[in-house]
């Protein structure tokens, strides 16, 4: 059965994070819930990249809809689906589309303001209606993620917090559960978001990024790994694979 929306929102604990090792098909679900997670999540570049798409919407949102039900015929962890910007143009669409995820028995998703494929930024009033439109209609929890940070250089992120924590009380307002700053990596602006943002926090675990135990330090709700996990397997793969066809090289 599903876990109840409430169960999955309280997993999000500011200083006791919920870590997310994403995943991108019901193989790799199987194996992080073997680990010992406690809940699953997709990463759009991961699923793109497994099923042989770019990242930014390319994969079709019906083939994406499988995926997920065989993610969740595989295990009855919660799910969060990472929905990139929810595969339609108009508030409505987009809630439709959630619908659509919501009936599979998923937990959250994660709803970016970025424009898919990284062309640019929506205006915070326009995401906040996407917001809106799904919290009307379903129960998800909603992740809204800013590329405020993922778009622009480490140098800019200082001039940019102010912006984020506007966009994310807007966010707070329309119905958001959670807010997620990808691409955010310096620990003093990191902690700073986290004491000033009315939604529990999530950032994305990089080689850039703060460690875990600091992260939850600095008072972090939810640490997600993006597509590294992914890239790490294929590296893996690549090199197991290497060590066969090539002998001796």
């Amino acid at each position: 059965m599903p876990m109840p929306p409430d169960a999955f929102r309280a997993l999000h604990r500011p200083g006791r994070p919920l870590i997310l090792y994403n995943i991108w098909d019901a193989g790799s679900a199987v194996a992080v819930a073997r680990a010992g997670a406690v809940a699953l999540a997709t990463g759009s570049a991961a699923v793109a990249g497994a099923l042989g798409y770019p990242d930014g919407e390319a994969v079709p949102l019906d083939l994406l809809l499988t995926v997920v039900e065989r993610i969740r015929a595989a295990s009855d962890l919660p799910l969060s689906v990472d929905f990139e910007a929810g595969y339609a143009t108009s508030p409505d669409g987009v809630a439709a589309n959630a619908l659509r995820l919501a009936s599979l028995g998923v937990a959250g998703i994660n709803l970016e303001d970025g424009i898919p494929p990284e062309r640019g930024i929506r205006s915070a009033a326009d995401h906040a209606m996407r917001i809106a439109a799904i919290r009307k209609r379903t129960g998800l929890f909603i992740n809204a993620r800013t590329d405020l940070f993922l778009q622009n250089p480490a140098p800019d992120h200082a001039a940019l917090l102010p912006e984020a924590l506007q966009r994310a009380a807007r966010y707070a307002e329309a119905g958001a559960d959670g807010f997620f700053a990808p691409g955010l990596t310096d620990p003093g602006l990191i902690g700073a978001l986290c004491r000033d943002c009315p939604l529990p926090v999530n950032i994305m675990a990089s080689p850039a990024a703060p460690s875990i135990a600091d992260l939850a330090g600095l008072q972090v709700a939810r640490i997600s790994f993006g597509p590294f996990p992914w890239r790490a397997a294929m590296a893996a793969l690549e090199a197991a694979a290497a060590e066969q066809v090539r002998p001796g090289a």
